[in-house]
């Protein structure tokens, strides 16, 4: 046999093998699927961190024992559950009946439309309450069990203001990015249980699993414990904190990040290069970048402006101190002070030094994808 004819015999093969991966992804998919109905009727979690971890650890076992790369064995898995937990999306467990109905102010936002969604598959009856249904705030809001504010963070405190009373059980809370002040006006407004909640994630996922969310306390903590339990079912991390520790957090993972974003998409914008050429001569991390600046871009401008304004106030010493790091760094370059660029490096180094080696491994699977992901014409 010529070597051309055994090219064309095993290509076959491969696509044999490729299409009985497609057949066994099916019969997966349907499992999944049958499981994610099991998980809706007894009110179970979407997601069980002891199970993925077990099964992760098993299969990387077995890939070893065949001879199998376990992180390519990894990678596939944790794509198909991904998948499986988009397809138990459609039917969700009810952990909190008693909230029923809900509330949702602001709900016509995008924001405001996948808390409903989510809550609708839950079994919860939704009312939205947005500016064309000002006039029916109060028959709306008559009943409510469950009170969730998505509204711009600069319209908040009016909003939560104008409400008429509520009853005296209904659980008032909030998910908006900045928490002291929100939860303070909503304890001031309402007497009856309150919390603030800050989703960290945007409008545009494909599953809730895994997503955080931010949990401050506020008052009557037993009454919105159904409203935590629902969230778990969907698959969400909690994590409690303080609402000022919140605040001060999120100077730094929002505000600042979507600061210095912003600047160098505008500084990118400014520059003779289009963003064509840039592309076509980077590498896989700078592709990575650019997505994470295009992806503010594609975004509210109003959004992320409220964002930055909300706080600006608590952040100017954090911009003083990073213009104050810039500039050093900036001197040092043009000194050519090694010795002193060596040492910032090293006390960086020494910040990220538990986690750095973990972060090495997760952007070098980043970027592997990035590479594959690229359509060369």
């Amino acid at each position: 046999m010529s070597q051309t004819s055994e090219l064309a015999l095993l290509r076959e093969k491969i696509d044999a093998c490729d299409s009985a991966l497609v057949d066994l992804l099916a019969q997966r998919r349907e499992l999944t699927e049958q499981v994610g109905k099991i998980k809706q009727a007894t009110g179970a979690p979407l997601h069980v961190p002891q199970r993925e971890a077990s099964l992760i650890e098993a299969r990387r076992a077995q890939a070893e024992q065949k001879g199998v790369n376990p992180d390519l064995v990894e990678d596939i898995l944790r794509r198909m559950m991904r998948e499986a937990y988009e397809n138990q999306q459609s039917e969700l467990a009810c952990a909190a009946p008693q909230l029923s109905p809900v509330v949702i102010v602001g709900g016509a936002g995008a924001m405001g439309q996948l808390f409903a969604r989510q809550l609708e598959r839950s079994g919860y009856q939704v009312r939205i309450l947005d500016k064309a249904q000002q006039a029916e705030q109060e028959t709306i809001l008559a009943d409510a069990k469950l009170v969730l504010l998505s509204v711009p963070i600069n319209a908040l405190e009016q909003v939560i203001n104008e409400l008429p009373e509520l009853p005296e059980d209904c659980v008032l809370a909030d998910i908006t990015s900045v928490k002291q002040a929100p939860l303070q006006a909503m304890m001031n407004k309402h007497t009856g249980p309150v919390v603030g909640l800050h989703p960290m994630f945007g409008p545009d996922i494909s599953h809730w699993v895994k997503q955080t969310v931010v949990v401050c306390d506020g008052r009557g903590e037993q009454a919105y414990q159904g409203l935590l339990e629902q969230l778990q079912i969907w698959g969400c991390h909690l994590a409690n904190m303080a609402a000022k520790k919140h605040d001060q957090a999120m100077q730094i993972i929002q505000v600042m990040r979507h600061l210095t974003t912003f600047v160098y998409g505008q500084f990118l914008a400014r520059q003779c290069h289009t963003l064509e050429e840039l592309r076509s001569c980077s590498s896989p991390i700078y592709q990575l970048e650019l997505m994470m600046v295009g992806r503010l871009f594609a975004q509210s401008g109003e959004l992320y402006t409220d964002i930055m304004l909300a706080q600006f106030d608590e952040v100017e010493g954090l911009l003083a101190s990073y213009q104050d790091t810039f500039a050093q760094t900036l001197s040092r370059l043009q000194t050519g002070d090694k010795a002193a660029l060596m040492a910032a490096f090293e006390e960086a180094k020494s910040y990220f030094s538990d986690s750095a080696q973990t972060f090495l491994r997760q952007s070098r699977g980043l970027l592997n994808k990035a590479n594959d992901a690229k359509v060369i014409s």
